[in-house]
C-alpha cells in the first residue's frame, strides 16, 4: 500500500513539475510578446505625434512591401490609431491569458498539497 501511495505522489509531482515548466515557458513567451507589442505601440504613437506637427497637405507615404503609397496625413493618422487600438487589444488578451496560466499553476500546486495532506492523515 505504501508503494502505491509513493507512486501516486511521484506521478503527481512529475505532472506538477511538467506543468510548471510548461507554464513558465508560456509566461515568458507572453511577456516577450507583450513587450514587443508595447514597443510597437510606442513607435506608432511617436509617429502620430510627428505627423501631427506637419501641415495636413504634406505629401506622406506609407510603406507597403517594397513600395510606397502616397496618402494624406489624416488617413495615415487614422490607420496608426487603429493599429494602436489593435496592439492594446492584443496586450489585454495576453495579460488575461497570463493571469489564467498563473491561476492554473496555483490550483495545481494546491491540489498537490491537498493530496499530500490526505496521504499524511
Amino acid at each position: 500500500m505504501a508503494k502505491t501511495v509513493d507512486l501516486e505522489l511521484k506521478k503527481a509531482f512529475a505532472e506538477l513539475q511538467h506543468k510548471m515548466t510548461d507554464t513558465a515557458q508560456k509566461l515568458k513567451i507572453a511577456d516577450i510578446q507583450i513587450e514587443g507589442l508595447k514597443k510597437s505601440k510606442m513607435h506608432t504613437e511617436l509617429t502620430v505625434k510627428e505627423l501631427k506637427s506637419m501641415p495636413p497637405n504634406t505629401n506622406t507615404y506609407e510603406s507597403v512591401g517594397r513600395m510606397f503609397i502616397l496618402k494624406d496625413v489624416p488617413e495615415i493618422t487614422k490607420d496608426l490609431h487603429s493599429k494602436s487600438q489593435k496592439y492594446d487589444e492584443k496586450v489585454k488578451t495576453l495579460e488575461n491569458n497570463k493571469s489564467y496560466l498563473e491561476r492554473s499553476l496555483k490550483e495545481a500546486e494546491n491540489n498537490l498539497r491537498e493530496m499530500v495532506q490526505q496521504r499524511k492523515a
